[in-house]
């Protein structure tokens, strides 16, 4: 079933919503090809959106899209719906998904949380939460998108067996990162062994990961929904 939506703050991003006009050919794909990948802004059931999807994985923030498109274009058969409220990003998304002819990909310009509060109990295959605002400043932590209510979301939109990768450049994000996740009795590391700073097989860096913007080497976690 649908969670009925909670209320949250709202969204503040650690950079601007919009840093740059939005180039005529982007512009041009956000009025003709947006409105027809875009998810719906109300409950829905994910399997709808491509029935014939094998699974259904989630980016949250996914930025200029490079992830995401690459993702959707290695697995074809795998629904990926991204939410990501920077418009500059959007419109670079919808340019992957155009130039590269994807069919999988669905999407949501504005505030994942409500895009979570929007899915069915256990409908999401996989998830990952690539490189989020740092908000590194103690008295800005409480806007991070990892809190414990937020988890508890995750955890009920996603299938026991989900995987969860979430990859940050700033050491004080990592360690919030587990001690949160971890609390939750809903998820475990996938290989408490696991080298964090080792890239995983199936990552795609992206530009924002090559301009080394935060205080350490990428941490990559990956978690299991129990």
């Amino acid at each position: 079933m649908t969670h009925p939506q909670q209320p949250h703050g709202p969204l503040r991003s650690f950079g601007r919503l919009k840093s740059r006009p939005v180039k005529p050919r982007q512009q041009a794909l956000l009025d003709s090809l947006l409105p027809t990948i875009a998810v719906p802004t109300m409950p829905f059931q994910p399997r709808d959106l491509m029935p014939d999807a094998t699974e259904v994985w989630l980016e949250i923030g996914f930025g200029g899209g490079e992830h995401m498109a690459a993702q959707a274009g290695k697995r074809p058969d795998v629904l990926l719906i991204g939410a990501e409220p920077f418009v500059n990003g959007v419109a670079s998304a919808v340019r992957h998904v155009e130039e590269q002819g994807l069919k999988n990909v669905r999407i949501h310009e504005g505030d994942a949380r409500d895009v979570v509060g929007w899915l069915p109990d256990a409908s999401i295959d996989r998830l990952f939460i690539m490189f989020p605002d740092p908000w590194h400043k103690a008295r800005h932590n409480k806007r991070r998108l990892v809190q414990p209510a937020f988890v508890a979301e995750l955890a009920r939109v996603l299938k026991p067996g989900a995987a969860f990768r979430f990859a940050t450049d700033w050491a004080d994000y990592a360690e919030w990162t587990i001690e949160r996740v971890l609390a939750d009795p809903a998820f475990r590391f996938a290989d408490e062994a696991a080298d964090r700073n080792a890239v995983p097989a199936d990552h795609v860096t992206t530009r924002y990961e090559e301009k080394k913007l935060g205080d350490c080497a990428p941490v990559f976690l990956d978690f299991v929904r129990k």
